[in-house]
């Protein structure tokens, strides 16, 4: 509805739009339609942006280590740590770990031996496994090597998987005795 209003010097229109409520209900079943069709896309990217990040946290500590072994001529150590003090054979790499300077080879960090790295457990609905060879800690030699403390060449498979899997973002870590980790996708079969 516009009027006119009219003065001495100017001309003023003024004019009143607005939407009607079916117009309105339109709109707002159209926005909850593509909401619905766009959420599940964003909850798959972000999850596998998760899975993404957790592995690239771990092949970035296990780089890291490789590399303080090289640089100080000795052990170093990746283990599994809640605390963030000491390492553990319990759970899965998901809760934390520690990298540290193993200057007696026994894969604990004891006291003298310097801490290199710290990170702290993951959001829920990750877990982060190794296999057997790297359940517990992956140890560098100074020659860059991974070596089990016994000294028998070490080399393992890291599985990162969402809680419960998905088959686009499991991804895996694979540590060869060489002591060059690689990241490569996985299938949820891998995840156990």
């Amino acid at each position: 509805m516009c009027q006119s209003i009219s003065g001495r010097n100017a001309s003023l229109h003024s004019c009143q739009a607005g939407y009607s409520l079916v117009e309105l209900l339109v709109v707002l079943t159209l926005a909850a339609v593509l909401f619905g069709v766009a959420m599940p896309a964003m909850t798959a990217m972000i999850n596998s942006q998760r899975s993404l990040a957790l592995a690239s946290a771990l092949l970035s500590s296990l780089n890291m280590a490789r590399a303080e072994a090289i640089k100080r001529n000795g052990r170093a150590v990746l283990c599994k740590s809640t605390t963030g003090a000491a390492c553990t054979s319990a759970g899965g790499w998901e809760q934390g770990w520690i990298v540290f300077h193993d200057a007696n080879n026994n894969a604990a960090l004891d006291a003298g031996e310097q801490l290199i790295e710290q990170k702290g457990a993951v959001a829920p609905g990750l877990t982060l496994t190794g296999n057997t060879p790297v359940a517990n800690y992956v140890s560098f030699s100074a020659s860059g090597s991974a070596k089990l403390v016994s000294g028998a060449f070490q080399a393992g498979t890291f599985t990162v998987c969402l809680v419960p899997p998905s088959a686009t973002d499991v991804r895996q870590l694979i540590l060869s005795s060489t002591g060059r980790p690689r990241a490569r996708k996985g299938a949820v079969a891998d995840c156990q």
